[in-house]
């Protein structure tokens, strides 16, 4: 399975349209690959670069979004992708773009595909969701990408 996007190169810069100091709005994704068998698939972005007196656990949740049709092959720049929307780190439920308090940040865009649907309601939180995918993950596909705040 793979996850690409036309605004940035895997481990490249992201356009600061895509963050807190843009238009806030979520990068243009393409999906390939993805396995026959699928019932749905996962997309979550997340920060492990949080300084740990923000999160104990040094990470910061931006987009959580499960039970996306198997059959989705790209979501649109600024259209959140169909599905049931988790809640990221700041309460929220749509994409929250990149937005890092200190230096340059990695933000990994992860698709799963999963083997069912997850039995969990709207806002569950992304640790929900790792946990309910746990035994059900066809695939994987990941793409990270950078950013650093100039002013």
């Amino acid at each position: 399975m793979k996850l690409s996007s036309s605004a940035f190169d895997p481990e490249g810069k992201i356009p600061s349209k895509y963050t807190c100091d843009g238009e806030n709005v979520n990068p243009p994704l393409e999906i390939a690959d993805v396995p026959a068998d699928a019932k749905s698939l996962v997309l979550i972005m997340d920060d492990p670069d949080v300084p740990k007196n923000l999160r104990e656990d040094g990470m910061w949740d931006h987009w959580v979004v499960f039970n996306v049709p198997p059959t989705v092959r790209e979501v649109k720049e600024g259209e959140e992708p169909p599905g049931t929307h988790g809640a990221g780190t700041g309460g929220n439920e749509d994409y929250y773009g990149p937005c890092p308090p200190d230096r340059e940040h990695r933000y990994f865009f992860k698709l799963y595909a999963l083997d069912t649907e997850l039995d969990l309601p709207a806002k569950a939180s992304k640790a929900q969701v790792e946990e309910a995918m746990e035994g059900h993950i066809l695939a994987k596909a990941e793409l990270m990408g950078r950013y650093e705040r100039t002013g």
